[in-house]
């Protein structure tokens, strides 16, 4: 797995970053988001739905609750939520687990707590708050998500 990081200082390279995100899935795709509470998952997920073209993403909520939502378009988008799962085995109980080799896009939040079940291939996102209220971004890729990193290093700087 390759690595990059960097920071993020305002919600609207956020948002340039999601939406990026969004442009470039190809279905089947796998996101996986993690970091503190209140760190921006979900906010990110709003802006890959805009550049999946999903209503500009500004309906997309967080699955806290329920768990998972799906949104249709032309790359359908299955946005889960990990937070109150207690493991991989809750996840395969719900069936989620088939979601990831569908032909959408699968945003995880939270997505270690089923680390073991997770696909080989994917693109992980760990966003850590600062203390100034700016975000360290590490984004790691697997083989075939490596041009998506090179991307990315070359639209946003990244390290």
């Amino acid at each position: 797995m390759e690595c990059s990081s960097f920071n993020i200082e305002s919600i609207d390279q956020t948002t340039a970053l999601g939406r990026f995100l969004g442009g470039k899935a190809q279905p089947g795709f796998v996101y996986c988001l993690d970091g503190d509470l209140g760190a921006g998952k979900t906010t990110l997920t709003q802006a890959i739905a805009a550049g999946l073209k999903l209503d500009d993403g500004n309906y997309i909520s967080s699955p806290s609750f329920a768990i998972m939502h799906e949104y249709p378009g032309e790359i359908p988008l299955y946005h889960m939520d990990f937070y109150r799962l207690h493991d991989a085995d809750d996840v395969i109980a719900l069936g989620f687990d088939e979601y990831f080799y569908r032909q959408g896009l699968t945003v995880i939040e939270w997505s270690k707590r089923a680390s073991e079940i997770l696909p080989e291939q994917l693109l992980t996102i760990t966003i850590t708050l600062n203390h100034n209220n700016s975000r360290t971004l590490k984004i790691c890729a697997t083989s075939q998500y490596l041009s998506l990193l090179k991307d990315l290093r070359a639209q946003f700087s990244l390290k």
